[in-house]
Order: C-alpha cells, then sequence, then structure tokens
C-alpha cells in the first residue's frame, strides 16, 4: 500500500508499506480522508522526540472498515479516537480517558492514517452518519479539541461565553475551529490574532470575527474576558496574559513551546484563571461528529483536500506559510 512516512526533518515521502496486521478486537480502514495536524508539521520539523524518522504520522481521520476481527461490519464509514486507552485506570473510569495513564497514540506509537489502509483497536472507533462528507468527518479530531477546551472554559468564566468579549490567537485550524464554536455559541465580540494575511482573510470571511496582526496591532492590555491561546508558544502566552481582564480566563491549547516564563504577578494580583487543555474525550468526540453533521462550526468551504500523492508538497507549503487553508486534508 502507499503510505506517506516521515523519513528525517523537513522530508516526508510515499512508500511502499505493508498491508495492516489485522489483530484481535482490531479492524483494518481504508483512509478515506486525513488532515494534517500541527503535531505532525511540528514532528515533520524534528521537533518531537517520540515520533522518529521511518514513522507513518497522521491521527486526523475518516475511514471505512475493510477488516474486522470485532463487532463491526466490514463497509461501516467510522472516525476514530487516535488515543489509545486502557480503559482501566482511575481516569478512563472517570469518564476522563483523553488523561489515561497508559494511553498510546495512532500516528506517534503505532503507524498513522496518512497511508491507504491503517489498523486501529475497535474500541477507538466513533460512529457517524453514514452519508456524512469524508472530508468533514476526518475534522472530528481537531474539532473536537476546540469542543473540549470551550466546555471547559465555560465552567470558569464569571459570566455567560455570549457576554464575553474573546480573543482567539494563532488561526490555525484550531484557532479557526474555536472561533467558529465561539460564534455558534452566541460569543458576538471574537477577535482573531494572527501573522498569516492570508489565515486573517479566511477567519474574516468564513468565521466573521475581526482579525489582526499582532505584529502591527496588539491586542490591548486587560480588555477581554476570555483567551484562547491555539500556539501555546512563549511570546502567545506573553500576548495572552496581557491581554485578558482582571477575573478572566486564558484557556492554554498550542504547545509549541514546551515551557516559559509566564507573568506570575499578573496572574495572581488580578486573579486569572489559566486552565490546560489536552486533546478530548470519546463522548466530546462523538459530540463534534453531530455538531460538524448539523453545521454547528459552518459550511467548512475554508479547508482545502489534496492527494496524498501530494502529501510533501503540502507539509512544504505549510511549513513555509503558503497555505491559506487553516486545514488541508489528504485523500488517498
Amino acid at each position: 500500500m502507499r503510505a506517506l512516512v516521515y523519513t528525517e526533518p523537513d522530508r516526508v515521502e510515499i512508500q511502499d508499506r505493508p498491508y495492516p496486521e489485522l489483530k484481535p478486537d482490531e479492524v483494518v480502514l481504508k483512509i478515506d480522508a486525513v488532515g494534517i495536524c500541527g503535531s505532525d508539521l511540528h514532528a515533520y520539523h524534528g521537533h518531537d522526540p517520540r515520533r522518529r524518522p521511518g514513522l507513518v504520522l497522521g491521527h486526523e481521520l475518516s475511514g471505512t472498515v475493510v477488516d474486522t476481527s470485532a463487532r463491526i461490519k466490514a463497509g461501516t464509514r467510522v472516525t476514530a479516537n487516535p488515543l489509545i486507552t486502557c480503559g482501566r485506570c482511575e481516569y478512563c473510569v472517570q469518564g476522563r480517558d483523553n488523561l489515561c495513564a497508559n494511553r498510546t497514540m495512532v500516528g506517534m506509537t503505532r503507524p498513522g492514517a496518512f497511508a491507504e489502509f491503517m489498523s486501529i483497536p475497535a474500541a477507538s472507533l466513533v460512529d457517524m452518519p453514514q452519508d456524512m462528507d469524508a472530508v468533514h468527518a476526518a475534522l472530528t479530531e481537531p474539532a473536537a479539541t476546540a469542543l473540549h477546551a470551550l466546555n471547559l472554559s465555560m465552567r470558569a468564566l464569571h459570566r455567560p461565553l455570549p457576554e464575553c468579549r474573546s480573543l482567539v490567537v494563532g488561526g490555525g485550524a484550531i484557532g479557526l475551529l474555536s472561533a467558529l464554536l465561539l460564534r455558534a455559541y452566541g460569543c458576538r465580540e471574537v477577535v482573531l490574532a494572527e501573522v498569516n494575511a492570508l489565515r486573517r482573510q479566511s477567519a474574516e470571511r468564513h468565521a466573521g470575527c475581526a482579525a489582526v496582526d499582532p505584529l502591527a496591532d496588539m491586542p490591548a492590555e486587560n480588555s477581554f474576558d476570555f483567551v484562547i491561546d491555539a500556539v501555546g508558544s512563549a511570546k502567545t502566552r506573553g500576548m495572552a496574559l496581557a491581554a485578558v481582564k482582571p477575573g478572566g480566563v486564558v484557556m492554554h491549547i498550542g504547545l509549541q513551546d514546551w515551557a516559559s516564563e509566564i507573568d506570575m504577578r499578573k496572574l495572581t494580583l488580578a486573579e486569572i484563571t489559566l486552565l490546560g487543555t489536552y486533546t478530548y474525550t470519546m463522548a466530546d468526540l462523538r459530540a463534534t461528529v453531530r455538531a460538524l453533521h448539523n453545521g454547528t462550526f459552518g459550511g467548512l468551504e475554508w479547508v482545502e483536500t489534496r492527494s496524498l500523492n501530494d502529501g510533501a508538497a503540502a507539509f512544504k507549503d505549510l511549513a513555509e506559510g503558503r497555505a491559506a487553508s487553516a486545514k488541508i486534508v489528504l485523500v488517498p
């Protein structure tokens, strides 16, 4: 089968790989669509020691069951939770399976979805409407990340979300999906900060929010009730904490830089709530499939599709900032 393989930093290439082995309680999926995630791009640059050369990346997927050793019929169309969880630890039994103490991951500890076929435990499959667009279904994973983050944030906000002035830092997929969901949840004042002019235009057109270049127009200090950092660099963390009002909430999603100093004085004296989030639960994924299918995230015209054979060029375009779309989805 064809697979797009990470071979060395800043290089992926199409290779021939063996058809996946069918193991007990697993299925083999024919991949119908797979998105390029920011974490895939991070690995592509050689910045993730957990993802080593020789690996097939890709975890934002939709597919069709072609071989099965579990109670699911061949021909069933599905998306999937790329987090392989144990189902037994304290977090799994609490329904917080994203924090599973024994989790592994598709496209990290086992071959991913940048291929014609991929194996995965049947317990990781997520039902979807059988007439759902495959590209839309492949957005379930990043959209669920945004949904999980907003649901956590709403527990901490002192006023209902529609009353909050909100800032989203970063116009990649998670940032744009967060802006779209904020608007769907009734938030009228949404500003998106993004350095890429093409993505600012896309955000204004598709999410109906104001988009600013933070290099030229830094968000004003103490001006937002709610801030989402969908980048997670040292600079964006500083921007987020500066922009949030006293008593406000900062949701930290991105993880471009693993560590940096933050303004602990403001965090303390202004009673800022700083939240971290990691991915989603199975419940979030199921809710997100429904939300994507019923139009909560809009028409999704901003998503760009390319062939799997064009994957190397797609990675290069994303790395060099030439892609206007916040999400490129590859179709094998």
